[in-house]
């Protein structure tokens, strides 16, 4: 049995037939169909199809079979939908006989068409000329010992000028003795687990970097999850885990869900770590970048002694630095460096002074003050174009940070990250970061890091970005 449609002129530009073959589903049946028609050339790029109702109408069909066949080309990446302009063949969906979608899409491209990955700043941005003036002031007032072997703890100006600035800024409480330098959060989590410093299961959040998770496996520590809801991580269950002595925590600004702990979970978390002898270990990873609220202060502060605040250059500068920082508990602070050793192996004497003379001239304030404003234009221009043209996908998590969060309808959530592969566009499914041992997902999702791309292709990504996502239920 088959149905076949001639459309006319009027509905698509174009005379074309589609015959639905077989006695299979319906909707898999067109979807094919049209793939095949956009594959043969006989739907071009930019083409205009007719509204699923009157093509259900014409093929005899119901109309949720069209609408359904319609929403699986679009997240496959074949078509387009946007409110106003109608479904569309997509501008690179028509390849002419030349290359077929594969039924699950390749590792996609080496360098992407769009970089919307979370996490990344927009590399050229970087503050060339504040770096090359900090560093040739600190060069000329280096003391000789600059230049020998690196002290574990790191340079004294750092520490100090970071001491002073967390202060400030995020209302850390700490002098520079407590302060250790490091090469990133990777880095402190290596030092802190796999140099024996911090033992035991480690509880996490339920969504988080799946990269550091490994890091702790890989040095044979378990991880526990915590849930998540609209308040934040639910640091009430640590009660409810043995054996915990830590907690692994992104309070001023949850990964990659967004929003800020709730107070009462904050007290929940340093609560806990007094009764149980444990630590928090606090990730600041944006801390600087906040748009619509007043920056939240450091848990750190609640309780020195039993919180770890880990900070870095990587998202305010650049990852290419290699520069972090550890503010620890007085205790530990000696195991740490024990585990570190007699010479710092990774981070370099003349970056952390050139850092520490950018923090103490202002340039690093007046950087990221105009990094604020521009992630925040990025930030508005993201949440514009999805009001414009997939005004029925939720934004959250946008109040801070440098990626948001696209609720997308249930089901469709691998479908969109596989059309996004299929164009050339770099992002992340929300599912990657869930920890296996977590029950019912919050919801399908992607996360959109809208930093990286350097400004002039930024508009071209978002367009991308709205060709894949699903249209309405």
């Amino acid at each position: 049995m088959s149905e076949s449609w001639v459309n006319s002129a009027e509905r698509i530009g174009a005379d074309l037939h589609l015959e639905l073959a077989g006695t299979g589903s319906r909707r898999a049946a067109l979807a094919q169909a049209l793939r095949e028609a956009i594959q043969e050339g006989r739907l071009a790029a930019g083409v205009r199809l007719p509204p699923y109702r009157s093509l259900a109408a014409d093929l005899g069909i119901a109309r949720n079979t069209a609408a359904d066949a319609y929403a699986e080309l679009v997240a496959e990446g074949w078509l387009t939908a946007r409110q106003g302009s109608g479904t569309r063949v997509a501008e690179r969906a028509a390849p002419a006989r030349a290359v077929r979608v594969p039924k699950k899409p390749s590792t996609g491209f080496a360098t992407p068409a769009h970089n919307l990955k979370q996490g990344q700043p927009d590399a050229s941005s970087f503050p060339r000329n504040a770096w090359s003036t900090s560093t040739r002031r600190a060069l000329t007032a280096a003391p000789h010992d600059a230049f020998g072997p690196g002290d574990p703890q790191g340079r004294i100006e750092l520490r100090t000028a970071l001491a002073d600035y967390l202060a400030r800024v995020r209302g850390v409480r700490t002098g520079p003795e407590r302060i250790v330098i490091c090469s990133g959060f990777s880095d402190a989590l290596r030092l802190l687990f796999g140099g024996g410093v911090l033992r035991g299961t480690v509880a996490v959040e339920a969504y988080g970097l799946a990269f550091h998770r490994a890091l702790l496996a890989a040095d044979g520590v378990r991880t526990v999850p915590l849930g998540l809801d609209e308040l934040g991580t639910r640091t009430e269950e640590l009660d409810g885990h043995r054996g915990v002595r830590s907690v692994l925590l992104t309070p001023a600004h949850q990964f990659p869900v967004g929003g800020p702990l709730d107070p009462a979970r904050r007290n929940a978390a340093v609560d806990w770590a007094r009764a149980r002898g444990g630590v928090v270990i606090e990730d600041d990873y944006d801390g600087e970048f906040r748009y619509d609220r007043e920056p939240i202060g450091a848990v750190q502060a609640l309780d020195p002694d039993h919180v770890l605040y880990v900070g870095s250059a990587s998202k305010s500068v650049s990852p290419a630095l290699r520069l972090g920082w550890m503010v620890l508990p007085e205790h530990l602070v000696a195991p740490v460096l024990a585990a570190k050793g007699q010479r710092e192996r990774w981070t370099s004497g003349v970056d952390q002074l050139t850092f520490a003379d950018l923090i103490t001239s202002g340039a690093y304030d007046r950087h990221i003050r105009q990094m604020r404003q521009r992630y925040r234009d990025r930030r508005n221009r993201l949440v514009a174009a999805l009001a414009e043209h997939a005004p029925h996908i939720e934004v959250t998590g946008i109040a801070a940070g440098l990626h948001a969060v696209l609720r997308l309808p249930p089901g469709t959530e691998t479908a969109t990250v596989n059309a996004a592969t299929w164009l050339g566009l770099a992002l992340d499914g929300l599912a990657g970061f869930r920890h296996s041992a977590t029950g019912t997902a919050l919801f399908d999702g992607l996360v959109v890091g809208y930093a990286a791309p350097p400004d002039h292709a930024y508009a071209a990504a978002l367009d991308a970005l709205c060709q894949i996502l699903p249209p309405p239920p």
